[in-house]
């Protein structure tokens, strides 16, 4: 039966294809596809984990002391039972044989049919043995996890092999579970959980792959197979569609695919408005090959590349200096002289830095927690690594280090201490560095917009942090879905801030970009250049998009419509200055 489920659009496009549901339980274990030719050795790491497991649970049995209760006994027994059971085994080894899941996403996706089973027993004392057949296959999959340093790279399947008509269904995903995904040819993204500007959704979007999160229950209501229609522009997952829907949404996926390549036509024209204001267009990127697309696309620069990127989702120890440096220095090389801001780890909230699969950062999922530039002045020793690595490579080019999250003027001396001493250590190397590279500060704290005069006076260039700054200022954690749909960057409060901001900025004649989700929004481009804006820095596959919307705009005449807009505090006032002014 055909049905529609509704979220929030994150990454825009149109997708159709079949659902990969990824379980709750499975968002624990590594997700896959393996090699053909390799289901048989596949299957049978499950089968060993299975007997390793039994093994396990017959040593415990054996090895109980004379006077354990009873029920001890008793509960190993029935665990030994469920996995005495072919059946459990039976359909796991099924999806990696036909669907090539990789062993642990085989059983947890077996897993969360047999609980959806149990969920729907009356018995009390039945519906309670889902609870046992759940520890089973938790001790089953710690013993897959085992043999995970035991995988070599080939185990993962080459992108070029994956069918292209997937869909992934989750209740969330991590960041660093999307960068893995990112190897793989999946054609979009569906999440229980969500907000428009969580990091998860800055990395769909980093994809140019089709997401819409905030779909209630959709991982329990899709199946794994389903096919889909994901529409990122309206935010909604069509479930089982006909074939006459069907066909009109592949006319409506060629129609997108028609006006993208109308758009590639912008890339070589100068950026500037209708009254020849000039605008500067910076990509943020994740990763150091994303630097190449935003060269083609036609960004003066990488406004924002999100170091954390490179520390994320790692089997093994941090990157060390060599490792970032060399990183660092990819992008500087593939930016050909253009600027590029580093933005120093900011780790944290929904950002785990992990080390072999541990989360070494202790940062908490809090976004009022120990995060970002708070979280690094606790890790001298890794933040003096990775300044170091930054300043190796402004030798190469213009690569600036750019500070998230500061508030307090004891955080900027700490910080500049640190850079110092940072130099001193590469002098005493020999090692060369630009010794007047800049140092940039975001804005994304209220308080730090409230005293902004501080870090004009102090810093060579200032970039707004909208994302952050929007959810402190209104106290709402874009992260948290039952507040997400008050996120809202056109709250007066907001609008005001900015505009405060850049004003400010612009009058001492320092540098200033908005590096958030709203620079990158097109319906936004007309607001932000009447607020004075002249560097925007968004995601590059939003380059294009804005660049039309700037080609069309009088800033003049913007700027002439602000005050009233900035004035409006009712929503129908404000409302109708909007429209007035992007008309």
């Amino acid at each position: 039966m055909t049905f529609a489920l509704h979220g929030i659009p994150v990454s825009k496009g149109i997708a159709i294809g079949k659902a990969v549901l990824i379980s709750r339980a499975a968002l624990e274990v590594s997700h896959y596809l393996v090699e053909s030719g390799k289901e048989d050795a596949e299957a049978q790491k499950l089968l060993d984990a299975f007997d390793q497991v039994r093994l396990e649970l017959a040593q415990l049995r054996l090895g109980l002391p004379k006077d354990a209760p009873q029920e001890m006994a008793a509960f190993l027994d029935v665990h030994s039972m469920i996995l005495a059971d072919p059946a459990l085994a039976e359909k796991p080894i099924k999806l990696i044989r036909t669907q090539r899941l990789n062993a642990a996403w085989a059983l947890t996706t077996e897993l969360n049919d047999l609980l959806e089973q149990f969920s729907e027993i009356e018995d009390p004392y039945l519906k309670e043995r889902a609870n046992d057949i759940r520890q089973v296959a938790e001790r089953v999959i710690k013993a897959l996890n085992a043999q995970k340093d035991a995988l070599n790279e080939s185990d993962f399947l080459p992108s070029s092999e994956v069918g292209v008509e997937s869909i992934i269904v989750a209740h969330d995903i991590a960041p660093h579970d999307i960068l893995r995904f990112k190897e793989h040819a999946f054609t979009g993204f569906v999440t229980d959980l969500g907000g428009k500007t969580s990091h998860t959704a800055i990395v769909a979007r980093s994809m140019e792959i089709p997401a819409v999160v905030g779909v209630r229950h959709a991982s329990e209501m899709i199946r794994h197979g389903d096919w889909l229609i994901l529409d990122g522009e309206q935010g909604v997952v069509v479930v089982a569609p006909d074939e006459h829907l069907l066909a009109e949404y592949r006319k409506l996926q060629t129609q997108v695919l028609k006006e993208a390549r109308k758009l590639q036509q912008l890339k070589h024209a100068k950026t500037e408005t209708l009254d020849r204001v000039d605008i500067e267009l910076f990509a943020n990127i994740e990763l150091p090959e994303d630097a190449v697309q935003a060269v083609k696309l036609g960004a003066v620069g990488v406004g924002l590349f999100r170091s954390e990127f490179l520390f994320m989702d790692r089997k093994q120890a941090l990157p060390d200096e060599e490792q970032q440096y060399q990183e660092y220095r990819r992008v500087v090389d593939l930016m050909h002289g253009l600027p590029i801001n580093i933005r120093t780890i900011d780790v944290g909230a929904d950002k785990a830095l992990g080390a072999g699969g541990t989360d070494v950062s202790q940062t908490g999922t809090s976004p009022l927690g120990l995060r970002a530039i708070r979280w690094s002045l606790t890790e001298p020793e890794i933040f003096l690594t990775q300044l170091r690595a930054i300043l190796r490579a402004s030798a190469h080019g213009q690569a600036r280090i750019m500070i998230p999250m500061l508030a307090h003027a004891k955080e900027i001396d700490e910080t500049f201490r640190l850079i110092e001493k940072a130099k001193q250590q590469l002098l005493q190397r020999g090692q060369p560095f630009n010794p007047n590279i800049q140092v940039g500060a975001m804005i994304e704290i209220p308080a730090a917009a409230l005293v902004l005069p501080l870090f004009i006076n102090r810093f060579n260039f200032l970039s707004i942090g909208t994302n952050d700054l929007i959810q402190y200022t209104l106290a709402i954690d874009r992260a948290d879905h039952a507040v997400a749909h008050l996120y809202d960057p056109l709250h007066p409060a907001i609008l005001y801030l900015l505009a405060n901001i850049i004003e400010q900025a612009k009058r001492a004649n320092v540098p200033i970009a908005v590096c958030g989700e709203m620079a990158g929004d097109p319906t936004l481009t007309k607001l932000l250049l009447a607020m004075g804006l002249t560097d925007f820095s968004m995601h590059f596959s939003q380059l294009l998009l804005v660049k039309r919307e700037i080609l069309q705009a009088n800033v003049g005449m913007l700027k002439s419509r602000l005050p009233r807009v900035l004035k409006a505090y009712e929503p129908e006032a404000q409302a109708k200055a909007l429209e007035r002014l992007i008309a």
